[in-house]
């Protein structure tokens, strides 16, 4: 007599099918290929920075608002005004068109280094040993600019349409470099000269990214690198906070009530959040351990308040937001555009990873905010029309300037035929 045994119910897996997986990887497919796909990440990405940058300004500056000017909503009302004008410079700067923009280089490159210029007359206002403010009001006004911040528009843009002008001439070294590199030291020597070397760097770096994605031979960019590097050595040399500053990254026991104080705190908070963090507005390190912590260091804040899924989460957004801003410049209709998304990319992505390595402890302090999450009313309002301008490349991609026209002719207001109809008698 056989004995029949009931056999293993089978495994279940919560993986999905490989139809599921396929549907899901078509849907994905599909939504990426819209014409406006590429608008919409980049729109989403930095909304959802803003507005979590937003939240964490309002967290990280009550204490300092409060203790240093009786109102714990201090920096947050100066945010959000700066967020509305930025937002409504931003979206005029989308519908301007690519080659209006292109023809208007050189008018926001001498606007630019006429701002530059400014900072060195009593209309400078010197903030944290830089003098490279514009103070238009008076003291505690609202209207005070950081020019070079918008120094960084002038190279993409101008730029763009400088090399763009030359083409057909950029396999030459001597117009592949002039007037683009010398008249970009301009701007950046004068950055220099209001002492902000942080700002400096970047833009010096934002050169170097152009010339790449233009093309540029590796020797040229290898000399170009060498100077470079020479020089940012003798400006370190020359200035003993700079070497204090690149002494105690090299030495990160030493001075911790010094130098080293604010990358220790930093990195305490971070230690702090843990996985999930202490709860939004429960930070310890706002309460005077660390005072920059609305504007270089609010990334320390996010991981402490909002642990490591809230850092991992404002990463994410930033790659979603290069993502996007590598899809324009590779499906831009024109080089002039390619060139100014993939600058516009290269800032916004350039900066975000400075500021997180020095948070991180794995650069010095540079002085370099966080895009779109940091308080400052300048880089941010220089920040969101430098997306407008990628918004605006990404509207000029073919299939989505086409997209839109349809879409215009079918909002089109249709003339009204009137109909006679029988009357009743």
């Amino acid at each position: 007599m056989a004995i029949l045994t009931p056999s293993k119910p089978p495994r279940t897996s919560n993986r999905p099918r490989p139809t599921e997986r396929s549907a899901l990887a078509t849907t994905a497919s599909a939504w990426l290929n819209h014409p406006m796909a590429d608008v919409v990440l980049v729109g989403s990405a930095a909304g959802l920075l803003l507005a979590l940058g937003s939240i964490m300004v309002w967290s990280a500056s009550t204490v300092f608002s409060y203790t240093q000017f009786g109102d714990a909503f201090y920096f947050m009302k100066r945010q959000v005004v700066f967020l509305v004008v930025g937002i409504v410079a931003g979206w005029i700067a989308s519908r301007i068109s690519v080659t209006r923009l292109r023809s208007m280089g050189w008018l926001i490159f001498g606007v630019a280094g006429l701002l530059l210029v400014l900072t060195f007359t009593p209309l400078g206002y010197r903030v944290g040993g830089n003098t490279n403010w514009l103070n238009l009001g008076g003291e505690g006004s609202m209207l005070r600019l950081q020019p070079a911040e918008f120094a960084k528009i002038a190279i993409v843009v101008w730029g763009a349409a400088v090399l763009a002008n030359k083409r057909k001439l950029l396999d030459q070294p001597k117009h592949l470099l002039v007037p683009f590199l010398p008249f970009s030291l301009l701007l950046i020597g004068l950055v220099i000269l209001q002492h902000d070397l942080g700002t400096a760097i970047i833009m010096g770096g934002l050169v170097v990214a152009v010339l790449w994605c233009v093309g540029a031979p590796f020797r040229v960019l290898g000399t170009l690198g060498v100077v470079v590097a020479g020089g940012l050595g003798a400006l370190v040399l020359a200035n003993p906070s700079r070497i204090a500053r690149i002494g105690g990254f090299l030495d990160p026991a030493a001075d911790p009530s010094g130098v080293n104080h604010q990358p220790m705190q930093a990195l305490y908070g971070l230690a702090t959040g843990g996985w999930f963090g202490v709860g939004l507005g429960h930070s310890r390190q706002k309460w005077g351990s660390l005072s920059q912590a609305h504007t270089d260091y609010v990334l320390a804040i996010i991981g402490e308040e909002l642990g490591l899924i809230g850092t991992l989460a404002v990463i994410a957004l930033f790659v979603v937001l290069g993502y996007a801003g590598v899809r324009i410049a590779l499906r831009s209709s024109t080089f002039f555009g390619r060139l100014v998304a993939a600058g516009v990319t290269s800032w916004i992505m350039m900066q975000a990873l400075v500021n997180i390595m020095v948070v991180l402890r794995l650069l010095p302090v540079l002085g370099v905010p966080l895009p779109l999450v940091s308080y400052g009313g300048s880089a941010l309002l220089a920040n969101l029309i430098a997306l407008g301008v990628l918004v605006a490349c990404g509207r000029d991609e073919p299939d989505a300037r086409a997209w839109l026209k349809r879409r215009a002719r079918a909002r089109a207001p249709r003339r009204r035929i009137s109909a006679v109809l029988p009357g009743r008698s």
